[in-house]
């Protein structure tokens, strides 16, 4: 399968690349050209577009002839970048190609979301310091996956919860509202969201979901595998 990799160079898509190899697909990255080098490692194996993400001719080069689009939806700073690449991808992905795109928690698509106050009160402040020293703009990142819902493509948007590194744990377990019980824990493995991206694009029951994600040895998903198998 020939997948493209939007966001390549940060730590997400770095994962990305090294779930897609192991599996035997072939690779497109595309990250900003200063961030080319973070790459070294990985050049003489993968096609490397180098340019801003939310560019539509380099969308469109690198997602030519590509069955599956994998995207890490990144708010920097306050020009839109992350509608601006989400609508890159919807309009220059091959049709019929899977896209699969990254955001956190945060996003809702139905409203059935259940969140707590301090998740709450967190988000709210770090989307007023993000926008008042212009680092990041969290709104423009529901703005994108707004547009993801409403497209007619084959999407998937997975919903992270808070990340930790560390080794590998298998696939994670999902839900499709927060606030259910399994993802209580609110913590998983990066390498692991990245399997979880990677194993999307085979996985035609995800075609049209907005996953939240926890770690499968999370001890709110063990809870949970263990009440399942006592029912």
């Amino acid at each position: 399968m020939k997948i493209c990799i939007i966001g390549a160079s940060g730590k997400l898509g770095r994962y990305m690349i090294r779930h897609a190899l192991e599996r035997g697909h072939e690779v497109v990255g595309v990250c900003r050209e200063r961030s080319v080098p973070k790459l070294a490692d990985v050049a003489d194996r993968i096609t490397i577009v180098p340019g801003p993400t939310d560019d539509p001719d380099v969308i469109r080069r690198a997602a030519e002839g590509c069955d599956g689009v994998l995207t890490v939806l990144v708010p920097w700073g306050v020009r839109q970048y992350s509608s601006g690449t989400a609508q890159a991808v919807l309009d220059h992905a091959k049709p019929g190609a899977r896209l699969v795109f990254s955001c956190g928690w945060h996003i809702t698509r139905d409203g059935k979301d259940a969140y707590s106050w301090k998740f709450r009160t967190a988000l709210r402040m770090a989307a007023w310091v993000g926008k008042a020293v212009r680092a990041v703009e969290i709104d423009d990142q529901v703005e994108a996956c707004r547009r993801v819902f409403a497209s007619d493509t084959r999407w998937t948007v997975v919903r992270g919860s808070s990340l930790e590194e560390g080794d590998g744990q298998g696939l994670p377990v999902w839900s499709r509202h927060v606030g259910d019980p399994v993802l209580a824990s609110d913590l998983t493995r990066r390498i692991d969201f990245a399997l979880f991206m990677v194993e999307a694009l085979t996985d035609d029951a995800l075609v049209g979901e907005a996953p939240a994600i926890v770690g499968r040895m999370s001890p709110s998903a063990l809870a949970h595998a263990g009440a399942r198998s006592e029912g």
